[in-house]
């Protein structure tokens, strides 16, 4: 018995040319591309300034992309599932086996 978290979906133009929804969904996924790269590069930087910088680039990124879901969520576009006890108990069991298998490592 899942309980959808959402909010009514702002009607769009169907049809081959993008729309709202398009463009907003294309958006998002190239933040989430950029925050990944990002936090590649912040691993891997050398230089203390330049980690800074990319750091600063970061946090906005990271911070667009939340505003950008959150804009799409209050937009209809995306449902939430809200997770059960039994589901939310399945994602820790598998989180503490990885967790056991980096530490066998």
């Amino acid at each position: 018995m899942n309980k959808e978290i959402s909010n009514t979906m702002i009607e769009v133009e169907e049809g081959i040319e993008l729309n709202d929804k398009d463009y907003i969904s294309d958006l998002l996924a190239t933040l989430k591309a950029m925050v990944k790269d990002y936090t590649v590069a912040l691993t891997e930087v050398s230089n203390e300034e330049l980690f800074s910088k990319y750091k600063e680039m970061y946090d906005k990124l990271l911070n667009l992309q939340r505003e950008t879901f959150e804009v799409m969520f209050r937009c209809g576009f995306y449902k939430l599932e809200e997770a059960g006890e039994i589901k939310v108990t399945e994602k820790y069991q598998t989180l503490l086996e990885e967790q056991e298998k980096i530490e066998g490592e």
